[in-house]
């Protein structure tokens, strides 16, 4: 069920009525009313702590839907104001600055280490578990599966420190690959790339794999927004059979891939799918195809109790399992027949990770890994 709220919303509630009616002395002297002041239950350390979970995790998704939105319109706003260089001079700087996304970015290991992930992390819970060591003399393609609504899994994983990813694999850098559209955002492009991601662009992925040494990882959730049309509980439907391009740049680039499962990922949230062949099917694919995500009718828990419904995630346990390298040959000029081979291999090495933890993660024997 994960943590209500309730309690601790009417606990503050009852304290802070309390104190006004101590400051005001309404219906009772005050020393009666400090009385019950005193009386009232604070919140728990548990509570307190749930509530710093409910918030670290509030910031993080109201970050992804809004902020971009929100700061291109408050510098359109501010271009009819007094204030108008503002959004002028930064304008001037995204041109300037237009291809970094693309050219390594601007991690800071700071924001990655901040302590607001590690009760983001603490809220489902989430978990990192590693099955085989990663060389650092070598860079890797992982793919991350399933994409899920919001793609918490490999966000949490790959984007903060919160789960140990570089203790678990030293020497190895993380990163996450993204929609190319939300760097052309401001504001949301300076926080994406601060955090380590970047565009899913061969130019990005490129530049990671061969301009920056070894020990590069660069996961990328392969499904993309095709396969979030799909994400509901129970149900385990990749979008992975003509996904072949992360296979023809590990080719080039002589980087192993790494296949990674996130389980409980598609329990975070209800969505309302709609057959294939169905109007409202259509226009979510049209979307998809002009604006490179498609718009999902999803709903979670809301903020104050899990009870009602709202845009938060469930608290569901997600746990990462990231498998086996698959060692690449660099071939500059990868045939269709070399790449057919290798997906095959990397489709094979997916379906053994996911077999041999299902049962140990929530789900059961008879659950399969559907590939579309």
């Amino acid at each position: 069920m994960g943590w209500d709220g309730s309690s601790f919303f009417s606990s503050a509630r009852s304290w802070w009525l309390s104190l006004l009616s101590a400051c005001l002395g309404v219906r009772a002297s005050i020393q009666t009313a400090l009385r019950t002041l005193l009386a009232v239950p604070w919140p728990s350390q548990r509570d307190i702590g749930s509530a710093l979970q409910l918030l670290a995790v509030l910031q993080w998704v109201l970050s992804f839907l809004l902020l971009g939105i929100v700061s291109l319109l408050l510098l359109i706003y501010l271009l009819f104001t007094s204030l108008w260089l503002i959004p002028v001079l930064y304008l001037a700087w995204i041109i300037f600055d237009w291809d970094t996304p693309e050219k390594g970015g601007r991690r800071l290991s700071c924001l990655r280490r901040w302590t607001v992930w590690k009760h983001f992390r603490d809220y489902f819970p989430v978990k990192l578990v590693k099955t085989h060591d990663l060389s650092p003399s070598h860079n890797y393609i992982i793919g991350s599966h399933p994409h899920g609504i919001l793609c918490v899994g490999a966000f949490c994983n790959f984007i903060t420190g919160s789960t140990g990813f570089e203790e678990l694999f030293p020497g190895i850098r993380s990163f996450l690959t993204t929609l190319a559209g939300n760097f052309r955002l401001p504001l949301f492009r300076e926080y994406l790339m601060s955090g380590g991601l970047f565009p899913v662009t061969r130019r990005a992925i490129g530049y990671l794999l061969s301009q920056k040494g070894t020990g590069n990882a660069v996961a990328i959730v392969i499904g993309g927004a095709a396969e979030s049309l799909s994400c509901r509980p129970g149900v385990t439907t990749l979008i992975l059979k003509n996904r072949k391009g992360f296979v023809r740049m590990a080719l080039r680039h002589g980087a192993f891939l790494v296949p990674s499962f996130s389980f409980g990922e598609n329990d975070l949230f209800r969505q309302v799918v709609f057959e294939e062949g169905s109007w409202m099917r259509s226009i979510q694919r049209r979307f998809q195809k002009m604006m490179g995500f498609a718009p999902c009718l999803f709903y979670g828990r809301g903020l104050t109790s899990c009870r009602s419904r709202g845009f938060l995630p469930y608290a569901r346990p997600i746990t990462t399992v990231v498998g086996e390298p698959l060692a690449v040959p660099k071939v500059e000029n990868p045939s269709r027949e070399l790449v057919d081979r290798y997906h095959e291999l990397y489709i094979r090495a997916l379906l053994k990770l996911f077999n041999e933890n299902k049962t140990k993660y929530g789900l059961t024997e008879s659950d399969e890994l559907h590939i579309l």
